[in-house]
């Protein structure tokens, strides 16, 4: 990304360079709250992640013990926190398969 301050003298100022990249940086600092979709068995699997893509890598590669004998997946659905207490505690919340679980299927039209 390529930003350029101009002010009165029309200079590009490195300053603002630095404070756009600092404000950014939760950008690649998030954590994700992942739904797949088992194409075997039809069944859900709730995950967290820092690395999204690469965990559904992984799950697609049976590099995962608890879901590779239901392969292939389908991510169906994430949700994007910006820290990793509230992603584990949304996990949490979903995995007890309460009215936060059934809230989301609700919600995705899946039940």
């Amino acid at each position: 990304m390529r930003v350029s301050y101009s002010g009165s003298t029309g200079v590009s100022n490195p300053a603002s360079h630095e404070r756009l990249g600092d404000s950014l940086k939760f950008l690649y600092n998030m954590y994700y709250v992942y739904l797949l979709l088992s194409k075997k068995d039809k069944g859900f699997y709730i995950g967290y992640s820092s690395d999204l893509q690469g965990r559904f890598v992984q799950h697609q590669s049976g590099l995962v013990r608890s879901t590779r004998h239901r392969r292939p997946w389908r991510l169906i659905y994430y949700e994007a926190y910006l820290n990793k207490k509230n992603a584990e505690e949304r996990e949490r919340k979903l995995k007890q398969f309460g009215s936060a679980y059934a809230g989301l299927l609700k919600r995705l039209k899946l039940k």
